[in-house]
């Protein structure tokens, strides 16, 4: 007889639709699966006939054969275990194959019959939506987390046995809701601005990158607080939409990272990869290709801690998703796109020593280490970064002093309040978010300049050598400067603003 089960496999963190056809037919006792299974996959027969014996079932010895469809799609991971079992089982009419057409299967089994969570259940529950399946049946753990897609059915279930009781005594397994609201919540992170003394010039620029999310590099010696800053960017970030904590969500289940995060992620992502980090460990990659940092940033923060240290050919990897929200990774195989849009914060020294230009200590590095110090950083990817912050150390008065900054709260007011002007202004374009999001028709529709304010931009231009893309960078911070200002238009001074945060620019 043969039994066909649903399940489903990723493509990169987009779900495909699996079929699990099964057939017993005579032969020297065997399973055999085909369509391009991956080791894990064919690891699961032994784990599939331990289950069944443990909880109870038999296992046909005859030659069972299990397809895989569509036979030229990868199949990877442990996730197929369990629609291989019920396939088997309803084969051997040890369930009824007409119970089957509704549920969607997925989950590890251990060799005693309990079901284990497995990566990637939300994207594939979002995909059974679409796809017209009514009910998922996966592992408890994973429960919560496809609970999160509205108007399907979800089943957690601890083993084996309850998987077949929910099959032949529909009611014996309740389906699962979520105890709490799926809004996100506004992420308080415990890093808090007031932490932070002086510095306003740098708290500034920070206040503009969360509100605009324009990219941010800070340059300063070491212990200037470059860092203690960059980390205390999510705190007065806004909350996650719920469509935007959906996003970041799959990502994480994709990469098996949402274990101790809950159901639904719901603080913006900050991400510090180490400066030794390689290009696909940055962009995602493998032979079937998994997210990267700069995907796991997404709708959040991508902090890259003394930049310079890092190689150059990986700094050049950003130069695509800094520019287009997302990242192609390509191989021989097969092409996937994941997500990337993030703010970018970088730190620096202004040299290998660390001190060129510091007030308090003399510099030891001669002009041409510095040059080649600086080369790592390519002039278009610096195009990229729209706010250059040279960040100085403190004074011994200021760093005695026991006055406290501004807080982290009223800062994040009012960059909600300068993203709520944005958005209203993009009411008709979904697909922007927030000021550097912009294209150069957006820039010519919400960022015209008066006479004073063109004058003064191309006297910059002539002076600074900026590009048309920098020229562009500038045009968007001020954007967002007369956003946080409450103004409707950009002025001189909101231009002036975004001029004085090309420090780069002027060093070179």
């Amino acid at each position: 007889m043969l039994g066909r089960v649903w399940s489903a496999s990723l493509v990169g963190i987009e779900a495909v639709k699996v079929g699990v056809e099964v057939d017993i037919s005579g032969g020297l006792p065997a399973i055999v699966v085909v369509g391009l299974p991956d080791t894990a996959v064919q690891e699961s027969r032994e784990r599939v006939k331990a289950a069944m014996k443990h909880t109870g079932f038999g296992v046909p010895m005859r030659r069972i054969a299990v397809n895989l469809t569509p036979a030229d799609l990868r199949k990877e991971g442990p996730s197929f275990d369990l629609p291989i079992a019920i396939g088997i089982l309803a084969a051997s009419e040890q369930v009824s194959p007409q119970l089957l057409g509704d549920y969607l299967f997925l989950g590890e089994l251990s060799l005693d019959g309990s079901l284990r969570p497995v990566p990637g259940v939300l994207p594939i529950a979002a995909a059974a939506k679409q796809q017209d399946i009514t009910a998922i049946v996966v592992p408890e753990e994973n429960a919560k987390e496809a609970a999160l897609v509205e108007g399907l059915e979800v089943y957690g279930c601890q083993n084996l046995s309850e998987v077949v009781d929910l099959l032949e005594k529909p009611g014996s397994v309740a389906p699962v809701r979520l105890d709490e609201p799926v809004e996100a919540k506004l992420f308080h992170s415990n890093l808090d601005l007031k932490d932070v003394k002086g510095q306003a010039h740098a708290r500034r620029a920070l206040e503009i990158a969360a509100a605009g999310g324009h990219n941010l590099i800070f340059v300063g010696p070491p212990g200037s607080g470059k860092t203690m800053l960059a980390r205390r960017l999510p705190g007065i970030l806004p909350p996650l939409t719920f469509a935007e904590a959906l996003e970041v969500t799959q990502i994480y289940s994709v990469t098996g990272l949402l274990k101790g995060r809950g159901a639904l992620v719901r603080d913006r992502p900050f991400r510090s990869p180490h400066h030794s980090a390689s290009g696909p460990a940055l962009v995602g990659g493998g032979t079937y290709p998994r997210p990267g940092e700069i995907s796991l940033a997404h709708r959040g923060v991508l902090f890259l801690d003394e930049m310079t240290e890092f190689k150059r050919d990986v700094l050049e990897y950003l130069r695509q998703p800094l520019e287009d929200g997302y990242v192609t990774v390509s191989r021989t195989k097969l092409s996937v796109s994941f997500p990337a849009q993030f703010t970018l914060v970088a730190s620096t020294n202004p040299c290998p020593c660390g001190y060129f230009g510091d007030a308090l200590q003399a510099c030891t590095c001669s002009p041409a280490k510095r040059e080649q110090y600086w080369a790592k950083l390519s002039g278009p990817l610096m195009d990229r970064i729209d706010l250059q912050v040279m960040v100085n150390r403190l004074k011994p008065e200021e760093i005695t002093r026991q006055t406290m900054g501004e807080a982290s709260e009223p800062v994040r007011e009012r960059v909600i309040m300068g993203r709520e002007r944005a958005r209203h202004r993009f009411r008709d374009e979904p697909a922007l978010q927030c000021n550097a999001d912009m294209r150069s028709e957006h820039l010519r529709r919400w960022c015209e300049l008066d006479d004073s304010s063109r004058n003064l931009l191309e006297g910059a231009i002539r002076k600074l050598g900026l590009s048309a893309r920098a020229t562009d960078r500038v045009l968007k911070v001020s954007r967002t400067i007369a956003d946080l200002n409450g103004d409707e238009n950009i002025r001189p001074m909101h231009v002036a603003e975004a001029i004085g945060y090309r420090t780069i620019d002027r060093m070179q």
